[in-house]
């Protein structure tokens, strides 16, 4: 569970899962101080540390050498009622044609990119 709590500064917000915490913010266009990730970019965060992650267990788990993973992922919302999740991978290190390719399609089954495929509602809780 994550918990947020306002700062001092206006629309910083302080996120903690009351082990690890960070600030987000919005940008100072809209009022913010820009002093931390704006919500939509960690959203994006989610998505690719999760897929960079996936690929390293992976390949641990499956004795690939590999010495580099980078993960891009940005957030398009131009369509009103559409949002495309557009992402890139590299991977580097002592890897046949094969195993790059599997560790590109095991990108599919990273578990946020799971949860964020599925129907999604909402629920407040008193």
């Amino acid at each position: 569970m994550i918990q947020t709590e306002n700062d001092e500064i206006n629309y910083k917000t302080k996120y903690s899962n009351g082990e690890h915490s960070a600030f987000s913010d919005t940008t100072i266009d809209k009022g913010g101080s820009n002093s931390g990730f704006r919500p939509h970019e960690l959203l994006e965060a989610a998505l690719a540390s999760c897929m960079n992650i996936h690929i390293r267990m992976f390949a641990e788990n499956h004795d690939m050498d590999i010495s580099k993973v980078k993960t891009e992922v940005s957030l398009d919302r131009n369509e009103p009622e559409f949002v495309v999740f557009e992402y890139k991978v590299e991977v580097d290190g002592k890897l046949t044609g094969l195993e790059k390719e599997k560790l590109l399609q095991i990108v599919q089954s990273c578990p946020v990119k799971k949860t964020l495929s599925k129907k999604i509602d909402f629920k407040y809780i008193r």
